[in-house]
């Protein structure tokens, strides 16, 4: 209850910074109602489930739908929302100035729910100093999450020789509602800030959370690493990889990999498969937290809780032949639409996967430490984390990664990329891979298309990205509403 009149307060103060809701959601919180004033009230406010749970809309929905591992069938890409079309197409404008941005409303929900709690947590009532350093620790480590998906939204994909100039997002610190006008940072100094946060976290974090949904020590120092990867800062990521795995061991309820081979197996926890998947799927239980350092989830099924919708979607049949016949990660696709209605074109929709997850998963931590590995030429350490995550994905005769790939540097950090589409295909990780690789030499000449499939005419519509798509544009309402503010091409 208090959770919800704290959130109630500080969605109603959103929407007066931001202008983009209705009237009506100013009055939510009646007059005298309770807000936050004591430390335990700012660490029911980081319990929150609305920092780490993205339902109806939010989190990666709209990614889920950009990266080219998915396709789309006609019969009926017709019934989504023009939103998604729009962002199936890579257009320039996804959202109309009637529609709303859900993903961007709830990144700056979070933020502005965030800053609150760190610049008002030390002088709260009751606690001792210890507890509020962790509560304001979490809270910056949340914050600097959260600017790294808005750099990877709105801001170029990091290039050390332009990110000096490169537009980003609003660095926005306060939790002032009378403060409205703000200015683009640059992608470095985004960058810069993330990483400050993240450092000035790590130590004062504690190793053994509350809940999963809360930040940890070494899931803010894998976040961290995959900050540094992302600059190109190998050497810097590889040294907090290795601390993400360290502490994530000393942990009294460490981060590990299901073995697919044993759950999909006779009593296994995802037996049976019945008509929407495997049972008992980890997609399907948000408080699962089995494989998280630290959970954030998105709605990624049916229409019915998706504010995209993505229904119409399919894996796309290039990224299908990525997959072995023996990988058990194959389980959670079949040939229908949702409500078990049969695609009649053959191609496979992912299902068993209500709920994706996509804060620190420890398979990704495995898959970025091997392509740093393979980025710095310890070629058998990229093998070897590769195969750790392979053998609990399929048979172990299958895992083992092939010797004329294992042997070539440039061959393996291009298997990594294959394999983190194997691991997280239609579920948003491939669009932000698609941006790094726009800047990788090793990938120069990459083009990225979508197909709209029209199985009964027996036609295709093909969508080609242009590279200033992906950088999307700003929201129109927050350009509106600080004039002068330029918007991306």
């Amino acid at each position: 209850m208090k959770i919800n009149i704290y959130r109630s307060v500080i969605f109603g103060l959103l929407c007066l910074a931001f202008s983009s809701c209705k009237k009506d959601f100013l009055v939510i919180v009646p007059e005298g109602q309770k807000v936050a004033t004591s430390t335990e009230d700012y660490r029911l406010l980081m319990a929150d489930p609305a920092l780490a749970l993205y339902n109806f809309a939010g989190g990666w929905q709209g990614q889920a739908i950009m990266g080219d591992d998915v396709a789309a069938e006609s019969s009926m890409f017709g019934q989504a929302q023009l939103p998604t079309q729009a962002a199936f197409r890579w257009d320039n404008q996804i959202f109309r100035i009637e529609d709303k941005d859900w993903t961007t409303d709830n990144w700056l929900e979070n933020l502005y729910q965030l800053n609150k709690v760190i610049n008002e947590v030390q002088a709260a009532k009751g606690g001792d100093a210890q507890l509020k350093d962790e509560i304001e620790a979490a809270a910056r480590a949340s914050r600097a999450w959260v600017y790294f998906q808005l750099i990877n939204l709105y801001g170029k994909p990091y290039l050390a020789g332009t990110a000096a100039t490169d537009l980003g997002f609003p660095i926005i610190l306060t939790s002032d509602i009378t403060v409205e006008q703000f200015k683009r940072n640059t992608v470095q100094e985004v960058y810069e800030f993330i990483i400050k946060e993240f450092s000035s976290a790590i130590p004062k974090l504690p190793m053994n959370p509350a809940t999963g949904i809360q930040f940890n020590k070494s899931a803010a120092e894998g976040m961290l690493g995959k900050v540094y990867l992302f600059m190109g800062r190998n050497a810097d990521a590889l040294s907090s990889f290795n601390a993400a795995f360290a502490d994530n061991a000393l942990r009294a309820v460490p981060a590990k990999l299901y073995d697919y081979v044993l759950e999909f197996g006779s009593g296994g926890k995802f037996t049976p498969i019945n008509y929407d998947g495997p049972n008992n799927s980890p997609g399907n239980n948000y408080n699962d937290f089995t494989e998280s350092l630290v959970s954030r989830r998105f709605y990624n099924s049916s229409y019915s809780g998706n504010g995209y919708g993505n229904d119409a979607f399919v894996l796309d049949p290039k990224a299908q032949t990525l997959f072995g016949n023996a990988d058990l990660r194959l389980k959670f696709y079949a040939p229908e639409f949702p409500w078990s209605t049969p695609n009649p074109s053959g191609r496979l929709r992912k299902y068993g996967v209500t709920y994706s997850a996509f804060g620190l998963q420890i398979s990704e931590l495995y898959l970025l430490r091997a392509e740093v590995k393979a980025r710095t030429n310890d070629l058998s350490g990229a093998v070897a984390d590769l195969e750790m995550l392979r053998k609990n994905r399929m048979p172990a005769a299958d895992a083992t990664v092939p010797s004329a790939i294992a042997g070539n540097q440039i061959n393996l950090i291009k298997y990594v990329f294959e394999e983190r589409i194997r691991e997280f295909a239609m579920e948003g990780y491939r669009w932000f891979d698609m941006r790094r690789q726009s800047v990788d030499p090793i990938f120069a000449g990459q083009v990225h298309t979508h197909t709209l499939y029209n199985f009964e005419a027996g036609t295709n519509t093909v969508f080609t990205l242009r590279p200033e798509r992906l950088t999307l544009r700003l929201p129109q309402y927050i350009t509106d509403k600080n004039p002068g503010m330029p918007n991306n091409p």
